[in-house]
């Protein structure tokens, strides 16, 4: 099927978003060209889930859905304990969990390989400076020669270069929500139960929890309450010192667990915190998923950047070209239903580390009364839906009619 006239599209960023929209723009025939700062897809991460029919039904579309339930984790459960190992709260599978559960590079992994035949990935690189011009967008490289392409896609995260160097400085449209968060890997050796267990203090929560299929595998997460901080978000030695600093002096597993972040290749560390950008393309120029929406943790931003990837592809499919229009109908069907998304990741910091002693036997006290939890899990499964296009279908009945 092809709908594009060969539409020439640079997106920058391979995390989750990028190659989602590149699998959707290559199958609509569009010339597709993905760049990526990190040497290779990103391992490691947390897990994501997706839920609802919205989520579940683009991936089925995709042609991916099967392929996801088999690297489906199961859930994770999480017990709350004290400085001393005594369990506080206990939460099931899925209260945090959706229908279906995937490790994050699990996931990446999936979407470059069945983006990567009908798309040209370029790793080790990054946008540098961007030019718009009547007839396309002028891309300066970090290391390869300058490009033009016809369009401008960025999906390059909550601290999106596109988006700074198109629409404006970020802290015009990120908002920090009082938190940090840090995960790694680390050996199990077998002897830490699946799921997670937690230390909660005021402010601080430090967990762990074994690999599900493998269990000489484990993951730590980490967060803690803080005001904005400055540090260089490549430097992941200064990162590590961040969180040795901010949960040092703690006792259960914590000590351990942070000499394992010494060792840690490739942790993960950023603010908790959300992109509210009032329009979602300049010109030849958009954004999607967390750039344009993000909300780092528990606002369901990966099943949007996923179902904003099938939604942008479709619309610029059907609009021949006219991509002002295209980005407009992407923009209004999705806005609503991002919004409605990103509210659960205001609530997550919170939640998980409330700040006081008080906040805390508030919550645990509250979810160890079983209606209230059950009560929890009833409004969890409520999650914000949108209906869709087919566009394939759309696309099928345009090109039949044409011939």
């Amino acid at each position: 099927m092809s709908a594009s006239a060969r539409t020439s599209v640079l997106i920058s960023g391979a995390s989750i978003a990028g190659p989602a929209l590149a699998h959707w723009l290559g199958r609509y025939g569009f010339d597709v060209t993905v760049v990526e700062l990190a040497p290779a897809l990103r391992g490691g991460g947390q897990n994501v889930d997706f839920r609802g029919h919205t989520h579940l039904g683009v991936l089925e579309r995709m042609g991916v859905l099967e392929e996801l339930r088999a690297l489906d984790t199961g859930g994770s459960p999480i017990t709350f304990v004290d400085q001393d190992g005594r369990r506080l709260l206990h939460l099931p599978a899925d209260f945090a969990g959706g229908e279906l559960e995937i490790p994050r590079g699990e996931l990446a992994q999936v979407l470059h390989r069945h983006s990567g035949a009908r798309a040209e990935y370029v790793f080790g690189d990054s946008v540098e400076a961007l030019e718009q011009t009547a007839a396309g967008v002028r891309v300066a490289f970090r290391r390869a020669a300058p490009r033009e392409f016809d369009l401008v896609i960025g999906a390059d995260g909550l601290h999106s270069t596109v988006r700074r160097l198109a629409f404006g400085p970020e802290q015009r449209f990120v908002r920090h929500l009082g938190y940090y968060a840090a995960t790694w890997q680390l050996p199990a050796g077998g002897a830490l139960p699946a799921g997670g267990t937690a230390l909660n203090v005021p402010g601080r929560l430090m967990s762990v929890g074994a690999d599900p299929r493998d269990p000489d595998r484990a993951g730590a997460f980490c967060l803690f309450a803080s005001p904005e901080l400055r540090y260089d978000r490549h430097d992941t030695r200064q990162q590590k010192e961040l969180v040795r600093t901010a949960f040092a002096g703690l006792g259960w597993k914590v000590p351990e667990l942070l000499r394992s972040l010494d060792e840690a290749p490739e942790p993960y560390f950023d603010s908790i915190s959300r992109a509210d950008v009032p329009a979602w393309s300049t010109g030849r120029i958009a954004l999607l998923g967390d750039a344009a929406c993000g909300a780092t943790i528990g606002g369901m931003g990966t099943g949007t950047a996923v179902v904003a990837a099938y939604v942008l592809a479709g619309e610029l499919a059907l609009a021949r070209g006219d991509h002002r229009a295209a980005f407009a109908r992407y923009e209004g069907l999705l806005r609503d239903y991002a919004r409605g998304c990103q509210k659960g990741g205001d609530r997550t910091g919170p939640f998980l580390a409330p700040r006081t002693a008080a906040g805390l036997r508030l919550r645990n006290g509250l979810l160890n009364r079983r209606w209230v939890l059950n009560r929890m899990l009833e409004l969890g499964k409520q999650v914000s839906s949108v209906e869709l296009p087919d566009y394939g279908a759309l696309l099928a009945g345009r090109f039949s009619a044409a011939g």
